[in-house]
């Protein structure tokens, strides 16, 4: 009949509308949205690092469900992962001497990112201006690269570090020195390889990578390891603890490093408060279990004792008088080891790298004693190790340098810091690599420092570190010694002027 539905059709409908129903029940596969980490930023070219293991993701930390509700949006290109924190005592301070020197205040370094850095090449860089008019001057002297390094502040963020590894590339010397504060890398036991270890490590192998020799002083000790005495900064009390750190820093990226120098300045009180003895028997009980981890990983590296600071024993600063710490060290079992170089931090002061002690400057003070003066610092170390038997090692000069206020704001940190212009600092820093490569005791020295001026707040504060440094927040960047060494290890290089300073003809 017209209008009406049959038994059969409504049979089929119901049917139909069972089915669909149905289908609601039966589980679905979750929808997975994939999520590629970015190691470094947009369009930043990634560096290869052989050796290094970055964590993976786990499964829920890769896929999202269905059920949940995402919506996804870009990260705007200047977006960045907030930058760990970095100690800001993980610092080093130059040489010091005297009853009435104070030590200068520890640096805020600049904030550090996480990620590979992108690939480091050379930059085009504007080169010091031509003096108008006058004669071509005459060169320096062909300098060896080979056996010149500069130290860098590695607390920098990737950028900033990678600008500095450009910096010495540009600069020409083939060494870096980079102070390694295990309290830093391993601040809470001493089977942790934390955020800062890992950065470092790519910092390092960027750089050799980059083809730099690379050279860690490794000193500052964790709290952890340290329960009898935390104040200031110090070894650890069972020295098998560091050998242990060395080891572990070995296996991660032993292969980028050139050599390793075993603490810094154990002479100051500053770098060695906790239980083992203040004097060089104490040193070399620190010393000997890392010789022996070093050597277990390779029989070639380079290994350096301490540099000792060039100062006297004075109480009230609490040093320990450099030359007489050397002949403690030896009586305590140096020169059985033949195959280490003896570390040592020549600075100069206000005085001239060919000049020997005294009274140069009518004014007085830091001139009165061999301590001041690069020379003097350099024979009597070499005199003790011939005396005792050790004339085959080499001195490495992991430290020295000569500091100047010239051009920086305000008054200078202490006076001696004026005896010096920035022409001075450089005539001076060239001259003393030229005497050093005509001793065939004197292995690589490294000048202190390229960077500290630029770290935050140091020549606001009248920090004394920013005045040995060769880079600057003024203008010109790069101070006169910067383009000295770039002249003097490039033999057929004669720039006519460096920076604010004349040309040597």
């Amino acid at each position: 009949m017209r209008g009406m539905i049959t038994r059969q059709t409504l049979t089929y409908l119901l049917v139909i509308l069972l089915l669909l129903l149905g289908t609601g029940c039966i589980p679905q596969e979750p929808i997975l949205v994939y999520v590629t980490p970015t190691l470094a930023e947009p369009g930043a070219e990634a560096t290869s690092v052989p050796t290094l293991t970055l964590p993976s993701a786990t499964p829920s930390d890769m896929a999202v469900s269905a059920t949940s509700t995402l919506t996804h949006t870009p990260a705007p290109p200047t977006a960045t992962t907030p930058p760990p924190t970095v100690d800001p005592r993980a610092t080093v301070i130059g040489a010091v001497i005297g009853q009435d020197y104070t030590l200068p205040p520890t640096s805020t370094p600049l904030p550090t990112e996480t990620g590979l850095p992108p690939t480091v090449s050379p930059t085009a860089t504007t080169m010091p201006s031509a003096t108008a008019g006058g004669p071509r001057p005459t060169s320096l002297p062909g300098l060896d690269a080979a056996r010149m390094g500069i130290q860098l502040d590695p607390t920098l963020n990737q950028q900033d570090w990678n600008q500095a590894v450009v910096d010495i590339q540009r600069l020409g010397v083939k060494w870096l020195k980079v102070q390694v504060a295990w309290k830093s890398l391993q601040p809470n036991g001493p089977d942790e390889i934390s955020e800062d270890f890992r950065r470092l490590e790519i910092y390092l192998e960027t750089a050799f990578n980059s083809g730099l020799d690379i050279m860690v002083s490794i000193a500052k000790a964790p709290n952890w390891a340290r329960a009898v005495d935390q104040n200031e900064d110090g070894p650890p009390d069972n020295p098998q603890a560091l050998a242990d750190f060395i080891s572990l820093m070995l296996g991660e990226f032993g292969t980028s490093l050139d050599a390793i120098e075993v603490w810094n300045e154990p002479n100051l009180v500053r770098e060695w408060r906790g239980a083992l003895p203040f004097n060089g028997a104490g040193y070399m009980q620190l010393f000997e279990p890392s010789y022996r981890a070093i050597r277990a990983f390779s029989p070639t590296l380079p290994v350096i004792t301490a540099g000792l600071a060039p100062t006297d024993d004075n109480p009230s600063v609490g040093s320990r008088n450099d030359r007489s710490f050397l002949e403690e060290m030896y009586a305590a079992g140096l020169a059985q080891y033949a195959d280490v170089g003896v570390g040592i931090h020549p600075y100069g002061w206000g005085n001239a790298p060919d000049s020997t002690c005294c009274d140069l400057n009518p004014e007085p003070g830091w001139d009165d004693d061999p301590h001041f003066f690069f020379l003097d610092n350099v024979n009597d170390f070499r005199a003790i190790m011939v005396s005792n038997g050790h004339s085959a090692a080499r001195l490495w000069a992991t430290e020295f340098g000569w500091a100047s206020w010239d051009g920086f704001p305000g008054e200078a940190p202490d006076v001696w810091m004026t005896y010096v212009d920035e022409c001075e600092q450089g005539q001076y820093t060239v001259r003393a690599f030229e005497m050093a490569q005509g001793w065939d005791y004197m292995g690589p020295m490294i000048l202190w420092n390229l960077n500290f001026a630029l770290l935050t707040g140091m020549v606001e504060n009248r920090d004394e570190r920013a005045a040995y440094s060769l880079l600057t927040p003024l203008n010109p960047r790069e101070r006169a010694a910067y383009w000295m060494l770039f002249d003097a290890v490039r033999p057929d290089e004669q720039l006519p002027s460096y920076s604010r300073c004349p040309g040597p003809g």
